[in-house]
C-alpha cells in the first residue's frame, strides 16, 4: 500500500502533494531510528540521558507506564478491592513486559547486535536500567500487598492468611483439600544424576525443595511445580480469607517425600523469552507456524527473570541460576506471594461496598428506537446519519454488536467483511458472522493469528469460523491486521448500499465494558468504497494504494499524519494539535511535533504509556505538554486532532504512534466529518485535558507528577454524568 500524493491532498485539506510526497513501497520498519536533530539545542536546553537525548528510553517509559498503574494500588482514595485489582494489573502487567520486552532485548544481546535505542542506549545499558527499574517496582508492589493492602483487608475481615496462623480447624479442612484436589496432580521431580534438572515452564510457580534421608545426611533437591489448574489462592469455608497454593502444598511435604526429613523449601517462578517472531515469508501454511510458535513458547528457551522468595538458601539459588543458564542479575528476591495476579480472585469476591459503583453502559441516543415495535431499525439510522460509540459508556451490545446481528440476520444483506484482533471467549459477533453464512449470505473474516497470546484462542475461533462456511483469511505476510473495521453491504431499492464501523477497540464484548475506546458507524459512500478496496487488499492480489478518505497504514498513514502536523507547523502560532494515543514512541513523529512546537503550535499530547517525546523543555519543546489519564478504565482512543477551532480535522482509529503501527502493521484511521460528532470529540478531549484527579504529567527530565488540582475533575466520572443526561435527553 504506497503512499499516493493525490489521495491524500483530496482528504487531508490545506496540504501540498510535496507535504504527502508518495513512495514507490510501504516503508520498511527501521531498526534504529534517526536521532538527527531538527534544530540545534537552545542554550537552556538540560535533557537527561545519554549524550543528552532528545528522546525518552521506550522500556523505561513503560515501566513508568505500569508505575502508575501500582501508584493507583496505593491511592488511600481508592476502594479497597480496586486497589487489589490494580496490584493484580500491575503483575500481569510487569509478566507481558519481561516476556516480550526483556525477551527481545535478550535476544539481541544474544545475537550480538549493537543496536542502539532512540535515547542512545546500547542493550546492556537497557537491560541494567530496566533491570534495576522492574525490581524496585516489583519490591515496592510487594510492600504495598503486605504492609498496606494485607491490614486493610483484615479490617474489613478478608484475611490473607498464612498456614502458619490457622487454627486446628482451619488445618483440618485445608487437609481435606489437599488430599481430595491437589495432591493428586502434583508430580515431585528429583534433581540428581540419575534425574536431569527438569523443564521450568514459563510463568510457573514451583517450589525447590530439600530432602535428606535423615539429619546430617547428604541433601538432595526436587522440584514441585505448582498446577496452574488449580486457584493462586485457596479460599476457605467463610469466603473471606484465602490461603497461598503454595504455602498449603509445602505444610504437606511429607505426602510428597515420605521417609524423608524435608530441610527447606522455596517458592521460585520463571519467566521465559515469549517475543517470536513468525518468518511467514517462509511459512506456506501460516496457520501451522503460528501452531509450532505457541509449542515453542511453551518452551522457551531462554529465561529472562527468575523470582524467588526471600530465604532461598544460597546453594539453591546457585543451581538454579546454573541450570537456568542465567545471571544473578536476572534474580527478583520478594517478600510475600510470587505471582500477585492472582489477586483477581479477590476482586471476585461479593463485597459492592469495596468496589466501584457498577456502570451499566447505554444505548447510543440516536440507537434509542431501534429494536422497537414500529421504530427503525440500524441501518435506518445510520443511513441518516453518521453514529459516534464512546465506550464503555454508551453500550457495545446495542450498537456494534446490533449492527453486525442485524446485518445478520436481514435479509437484504449480501455480505459482511470484518477484522478480529481479540475477541472474548463467547463472543456475539463471532456467532453473528456463524449464523450469517448459515444463511447464505458472503461472510468474509480477516482473523490476525498472530495477535501476541491470543494466537490459542484465534486458530479456535478460526476453525470455528470456517467450518460454518466463513472465507477466512489469515493476514498479510509480515504484516499484523490490527485495524478494527467492519463491511456491510446491503441491497436496497436505490441500489447496493456499504455501511461501515471504524473503531479503535477490539470487537470484544468484555473489554468493552472496561476500556475507553471510540467507533464510528457510517454510511458514507466514500468510507465505504476505501474499506471495500482494503478487504480486496487484505484476502486478494489487489496493490490497492488510493484511499479516499481512510488514512492506512503501511502506506499512507504516515506521510498523511506528518502532513497534517506539518500544516499546522505552517500555521504558527494559529495551529492546534491534540492527539491522544496509546503510545508515542516513533521518532519521525516526535521530531515533527518538536519542530511544531518551535515554530509556535500549542500541543496538547494524551498518552496512555510509552513517550518517547520530552515536553517542555527549552529551545525544543516548550508549547508541548504530555499527560496521561489512568482512571477504572483504560484509555485506549486514538483522537487526532489537528487545527485550530472551527476547522480543525478529527481522526479516530486503531493506530498509535509507533514504527511497529505505521510502518509494521494494517491500520485505519478515519476522518469523523459531520460537525456535530467532531463537537463530541472536542468535548471528550476538553474534559479529558482538564481533568486533575485521573492525570499525570510528563517533564522534560521524563519524570511524571500526579495531579491534584483544586477543580477535582474526574474525567470519566464526567464523561458518565454526561452520558446520563444525554440518555435523559434523548439525543
Amino acid at each position: 500500500m504506497p503512499d499516493n500524493a493525490r489521495d491524500m491532498t483530496s482528504t487531508v485539506s490545506g496540504a501540498t502533494p510535496a507535504d504527502v510526497a508518495a513512495t514507490a513501497a510501504p516503508r520498511p520498519v527501521r531498526e534504529r531510528p534517526s536521532n538527527t536533530a531538527v534544530a540545534p539545542p537552545g542554550p537552556e536546553m538540560n535533557l537527561a540521558g545519554p549524550g543528552g537525548s532528545r528522546y525518552l528510553n521506550r522500556h523505561l517509559s513503560w515501566l513508568d507506564w505500569n508505575a502508575r498503574v501500582l501508584a493507583q494500588a496505593e491511592d488511600p482514595t481508592q476502594k479497597l478491592l480496586e486497589r487489589a485489582k490494580f496490584l493484580a494489573i500491575f503483575s500481569g502487567n510487569l509478566d507481558e513486559f519481561f516476556q516480550v520486552r526483556v525477551g527481545a532485548l535478550k535476544e539481541q544481546q544474544f545475537a550480538g547486535r549493537p543496536t542502539l535505542s532512540a535515547d542512545g542506549m546500547s542493550i546492556g545499558e537497557q537491560l541494567a536500567a530496566v533491570g534495576e527499574r522492574a525490581r524496585a517496582l516489583a519490591q515496592r508492589q510487594q510492600r504495598i500487598f503486605l504492609d498496606d493492602i494485607v491490614p486493610a483487608l483484615a479490617a474489613v475481615g478478608i484475611r490473607f492468611s498464612d498456614y502458619s496462623s490457622l487454627d486446628a480447624d482451619d488445618r483440618s479442612h485445608l487437609d481435606q483439600v489437599f488430599e481430595e484436589r491437589i495432591f493428586p496432580v502434583l508430580t515431585p521431580l528429583a534433581v540428581d544424576p540419575a534425574h536431569p534438572f527438569p523443564y521450568i515452564s514459563n510463568l510457573s510457580l514451583n517450589l525447590a525443595v530439600v530432602v535428606a534421608e535423615s539429619a546430617g545426611d547428604t541433601m538432595r533437591i526436587a522440584r514441585i511445580k505448582v498446577p496452574p489448574s488449580l486457584p493462586r489462592f485457596i479460599v476457605m469455608p467463610d469466603r473471606e480469607r484465602f490461603v497461598p497454593l503454595e504455602q498449603v502444598i509445602a505444610a504437606h511435604l511429607s505426602r510428597l517425600f515420605p521417609g524423608m526429613t524435608v530441610v527447606d523449601h522455596t517458592p521460585f517462578r520463571v519467566t521465559r523469552n515469549a517475543d517470536y517472531t513468525l518468518d511467514d515469508d517462509d511459512a506456506e501454511d501460516l496457520l501451522a507456524a503460528v501452531t509450532e510458535v505457541l509449542k515453542q513458547r511453551r518452551r522457551a528457551p531462554r529465561v529472562v527473570r527468575l523470582e524467588v522468595e526471600r530465604g532461598m538458601t544460597q546453594e539453591v539459588q546457585s543451581l538454579l541460576l546454573r541450570e537456568l543458564e542465567i545471571a544473578e542479575e536476572d534474580v527478583c528476591v520478594l517478600d510475600g506471594p510470587l505471582d500477585l495476579s492472582g489477586l483477581w480472585a479477590l476482586h471476585r469476591l461479593d463485597r459492592p461496598e469495596l468496589k466501584d459503583e457498577p456502570w451499566i453502559p447505554l444505548t447510543q441516543p440516536r440507537l434509542a428506537a431501534v429494536g422497537r415495535e414500529g421504530g427503525p431499525d440500524i441501518f435506518d439510522v445510520v443511513g441518516q446519519g453518521d453514529v459516534l460509540i464512546h465506550l464503555p459508556y454508551d453500550s457495545f451490545t446495542t450498537s456494534v454488536e446490533a449492527f453486525l446481528e442485524t446485518a445478520a440476520a436481514d435479509p437484504d444483506v449480501l455480505a459482511i467483511k470484518q477484522t478480529l484482533y481479540r475477541t472474548d471467549g463467547d463472543s456475539p459477533i463471532v456467532s453473528a458472522l456463524i449464523a450469517a453464512a448459515e444463511a447464505g449470505k458472503q461472510v468474509v473474516t480477516l482473523v490476525e493469528l498472530t495477535a501476541r497470546f491470543d494466537e490459542a484462542a484465534n486458530i479456535e475461533w478460526a476453525r470455528r469460523l470456517e467450518q460454518s462456511g466463513v472465507h477466512i483469511v489469515y493476514g498479510m505476510v509480515g504484516l499484523k491486521t490490527h485495524a478494527k473495521v467492519s463491511l456491510v453491504v446491503r441491497r436496497e431499492a436505490r441500489g447496493v448500499r456499504r455501511y461501515c464501523h471504524v473503531g479503535t477497540g477490539n470487537y470484544n464484548a468484555v473489554t468493552a465494558r472496561l476500556y475507553e475506546d471510540l467507533g464510528v458507524l457510517t454510511a458514507d459512500p466514500e468510507v465505504g468504497e476505501d474499506l471495500t478496496d482494503l478487504f480486496n487488499h487484505l484476502t486478494g492480489y489487489s496493490k490497492q494504494s488510493e484511499f479516499r478518505r481512510l488514512l492506512v497504514a503501511p502506506g499512507t498513514m504516515r506521510s498523511g499524519l506528518l502532513a497534517l502536523v506539518r500544516r499546522e507547523t505552517r500555521r504558527g502560532a494559529e495551529g492546534r494539535i491534540v492527539l491522544k494515543v496509546n503510545n508515542l514512541v516513533d521518532t519521525e513523529v516526535c521530531d515533527a511535533l518538536y519542530e511544531a512546537s518551535q515554530a509556535g503550535v500549542e500541543v496538547d499530547l494524551i498518552v496512555r504509556s510509552c513517550c518517547g517525546l520530552r515536553p517542555g523543555v527549552a529551545g525544543l519543546s516548550e508549547r508541548i505538554r504530555v499527560r496521561c489519564l489512568l482512571g477504572r478504565y483504560l484509555e485506549h482512543s486514538r483522537i487526532y486532532r489537528f487545527g485550530p477551532d472551527g476547522e480543525a480535522d478529527w481522526y479516530i482509529g486503531s493506530a498509535d504512534l509507533m514504527a511497529r503501527n505505521l510502518d509494521g502493521r494494517v491500520e485505519a484511521v478515519t476522518p469523523v466529518l459531520d460537525p456535530a460528532l467532531q463537537a463530541r470529540l472536542a468535548e471528550i478531549c476538553e474534559i479529558v485535558l482538564a481533568d486533575d484527579t485521573l492525570a499525570w504529567e510528563l517533564a522534560g527530565d521524563g519524570s511524571w507528577k500526579k495531579l491534584a488540582g483544586a477543580g477535582g475533575l474526574d474525567s470519566q466520572r464526567r464523561l458518565r454524568q454526561l452520558a446520563l443526561a444525554r440518555a435523559g435527553a434523548g439525543a
